[in-house]
């Protein structure tokens, strides 16, 4: 199996539009249109001796060819493992009334990327109301049961 050499760049969709080709690093995943969607490792870029781009199955297997213009190959969507508060104030915009929440964003290859997580007055109502719920239970917890 290929290991991977650099860190697969999130992406927000797999869909691009036409004129906007991938162009993968070595140890990307890929999409490969033109194989039905398989998708592959990129185990050799186009180069002076090759005309293509060479992908593998991830588990291994039978290694196939792309074209070196990119035009088939979309980027794999890297898995998000979960979200976490950053140590940074909410804001809360009164004109498009909502509130905006500082986020890192953290991926299953190690990558990470900070946005914010926006809230209506609804969601934030909510949320109050359950992290009190979850302060109080807390605190419960840690009293000395009579």
């Amino acid at each position: 199996m290929a290991e991977r050499t650099a860190k697969q760049l999130p992406v927000h969709s797999a869909e691009l539009g036409a004129g906007a080709p991938f162009h993968p690093r070595l140890g990307d995943l890929a999409h490969d249109l033109a194989k039905g969607g398989r998708i592959g490792v990129v185990v050799a870029l186009p180069s002076d001796s090759s005309a293509s781009y060479q992908l593998r199955p991830p588990g291994g297997g039978k290694d196939w060819r792309a074209n070196s213009d990119g035009n088939t190959l979309r980027p794999v969507p890297v898995p998000v493992t979960h979200v976490s508060p950053m140590q940074a104030d909410a804001i809360y915009d009164h004109r498009a009334q909502q509130a905006a929440l500082p986020v890192t964003v953290h991926y299953e290859d190690g990558g990470t990327c900070e946005t914010v997580l926006v809230l209506t007055p609804a969601q934030v109502e909510l949320y109050s109301i359950q992290f009190a719920q979850l302060i109080e239970s807390r605190e419960s917890a840690r009293e000395p049961r009579q």
